[in-house]
């Protein structure tokens, strides 16, 4: 319920910006098609397949070790929020290297950043992204996993704000989450062309740790690369 409510919230503010609406209409039947193919993978397909698909799998694989993980439910949210976001900011850079650019490249794309574009990709490259089975893992191993469950909502709310123009308030507060969180600028520079920085989703920490941060107040004025892809190709088959 999180996800969604943050999604509505963000659409919804996103519309109030005029050119983003003047973005919306001049968006072709491809792009929509692109980006509505992809939140709908991300947001129900991927959800459903952990806690159907993956989750039988774990139990074919591990049968006397479901709900083995008692964890303090503050163990169980860092696991999620933390730890695998570090698990993951090795899984993007990974993404970026020679072997899978040709898959990731679809959602570099997008040149402007829009909510609805947060989950643009070739439809079946969820499953090399480590949430798709460090997830269902999580799930099937933890007696309680609500608050791990809180922790994917939040890095997947956090995740369509990322991809958004809505910043937030200026205040003292958010100033310093501004410093430990990647904020929609930082990651507007990870979809800038010729920029290999910024691979974290939540924390900024993994980043700086290992010389891929860049720094800036501001977003850059370009964003995108092209692709010599059709829709289909883009969708199911990247490769040239």
């Amino acid at each position: 319920m999180i996800v969604f409510a943050a999604f509505i919230i963000l659409v919804a503010l996103t519309a109030t910006k005029s050119h983003i609406r003047t973005a919306w209409r001049e968006k072709t039947g491809a792009d929509w098609l692109l980006d509505g193919a992809g939140l709908f993978c991300q947001g129900i397909l991927i959800p459903l397949l952990q806690l159907t698909i993956v989750y039988q799998l774990y139990q074919y694989l591990f049968p006397t070790y479901a709900g083995c993980l008692h964890w303090h439910p503050v163990a169980a949210f860092v696991a999620s929020f933390v730890l695998v976001d570090y698990i993951y900011y090795w899984n993007h850079r990974l993404l970026h290297s020679r072997y899978l650019w040709s898959v990731h490249r679809v959602h570099h794309t997008m040149t402007t950043r829009d909510v609805l574009g947060t989950s643009r990709n070739t439809l079946w490259a969820s499953f090399l992204i480590v949430y798709l089975w460090v997830h269902g893992l999580f799930l099937y191993l933890l007696a309680h996993p609500s608050y791990y469950a809180l922790g994917v909502s939040l890095t997947a709310a956090l995740d369509l704000w990322r991809h958004s123009q809505i910043e937030w308030p200026d205040n003292w507060l958010f100033r310093c989450l501004g410093w430990v969180l990647i904020l929609p600028q930082d990651h507007a520079w990870h979809h800038a062309p010729g920029d290999d920085c910024n691979f974290g989703a939540n924390f900024k920490l993994w980043d700086m740790l290992h010389g891929t941060y860049r720094e800036s107040a501001e977003a850059p004025d370009v964003l995108g690369i092209p692709v010599p892809l059709n829709l289909m190709q883009m969708l199911f088959w990247p490769w040239l």
